[in-house]
């Protein structure tokens, strides 16, 4: 992953209770990858689903939360990375009053989310994988209870869904304003054909309408080399656009710098939150200069350096949803008396929560709305340009 710059910042403004605190100050004190791509080596056995975290209070005083994730079959990797993370926020938060049971959605995330029902967990985070989601949501709103997902499958949101993982429509907006802002106002772009690539174009849209900037070319492509070569042919006059964005994950950015290039173009490359899953962009000297908008890696960096302490071996680049939700979790069980109803209201706080990947809060829509910054590509790694915002009165 793409390392943050280190600067000193002032304290976030919006208001973060003393669990959060504690836990991101543990965080600090104990350091000295579509899904991306991660670590290869085999996961461990699945935990028994059961709670692992310390009962600090009798189990009748603690609010019940369910952790829907894959700990077996192709995804237990991920999966696995993100109930370890739950674990470890858990505990470095002393959530003293939340009690986790990890429930496996690779037997079928329907039974998962039932069997975790009828255990009086009052509050669902997960699953991973969209069509999980939908298989889970009516179950948990006929019990009223609210699903934090990690999926970032925006049509699954609602109805009690609130989605935590990362959607292109933020870090779009945000590279396309900042290259407005640096001069770039001739914008083309090369998406996949999908509901990524129908969201991105969406969201570059509206982008460049807000920013005053305007797209002169947009082309569709299956992901393979030779119509991704056609797409690019298809951009038109390599010289009539000044920023190209490419829509798509690092992998593919690789294959197309040099397709570009070759073209002709000399366009600043631009790209979206997929890129912070690829380290080989950094190696290749086609992408030196190219930027994209990411959620900060600075505590995501220390939180993975722990994580690889307690486990073994680094986490997912996910894991961090998994730890951000244990986090909003803990946050709010101030307020949960243990056996009642979550109180969803407070999922919509204005003032946002906090977490390694730094500053969300949920849109009308259940979306995460989080603070990105600007990275670029350079042959020395990849710097911040434009930090991200220090709340959400800052946008």
């Amino acid at each position: 992953m793409a390392e943050a710059l280190a600067q000193s910042q002032p304290a976030m403004r919006f208001r973060m209770k003393r669990g959060v605190g504690l836990a991101l100050g543990l965080l600090l004190a104990g350091c000295s990858t579509i899904v991306p791509k991660g670590p290869q080596q085999a996961p461990p056995p699945p935990p028994k689903q059961t709670s692992t975290q310390p009962g600090r209070l009798p189990e009748d005083q603690r609010d019940r939360v369910a952790v829907l994730v894959p700990l077996t079959g192709a995804e237990a990797g991920i999966g696995q990375s993100i109930a370890n993370a739950a674990n470890m926020a858990l505990i470095d938060s002393g959530g003293q009053g939340v009690r986790l049971t990890m429930y496996d959605t690779s037997t079928g995330a329907a039974l998962a989310a039932q069997k975790a029902l009828s255990e009086g967990n009052k509050l669902i985070l997960g699953p991973l994988l969209s069509e999980d989601v939908r298989a889970v949501a009516p179950i948990a709103s006929a019990q009223h209870v609210p699903v934090v997902a990690f999926s970032n499958d925006v049509t699954v949101a609602g109805n009690g869904v609130y989605l935590l993982g990362f959607t292109p429509t933020e870090s779009v907006d945000r590279v396309i304003s900042y290259a407005k802002e640096r001069g770039l106002s001739r914008l083309a772009a090369l998406v996949p054909n999908g509901v990524y690539g129908r969201r991105a174009s969406n969201a570059m849209l509206r982008a460049a309408e807000d920013s005053g900037a305007s797209v002169v070319s947009m082309q569709g492509y299956d992901r393979s080399p030779a119509s991704l070569a056609t797409a690019i042919k298809r951009l038109g006059d390599p010289k009539g656009y000044d920023a190209l964005l490419i829509a798509d994950s690092g992998r593919i950015a690789l294959v197309a710098a040099p397709l570009v290039r070759k073209s002709g173009s000399g366009a600043r490359l631009l790209g979206t939150e997929l890129w912070n899953t690829e380290p080989q962009l950094a190696a290749d000297k086609l992408m030196s200069g190219a930027w994209f908008a990411a959620v900060s890696d600075g505590l995501y960096s220390q939180f993975a350096a722990k994580y690889r302490s307690r486990f073994g071996k680094g986490p997912y680049r996910l894991s961090s949803l998994g730890y951000d939700s244990v986090l909003l979790a803990v946050r709010i069980s101030a307020d949960w008396k243990a056996g009642t109803d979550f109180p969803q209201g407070r999922l919509s706080d204005k003032g946002g929560f906090s977490g390694v990947d730094g500053a969300f809060r949920f849109d009308h829509d259940g979306i995460a709305e989080r603070m990105l910054e600007v990275k670029q590509i350079g042959a020395g790694g990849v710097t911040v340009v434009s930090p991200a915002p220090q709340g959400f009165g800052d946008r």
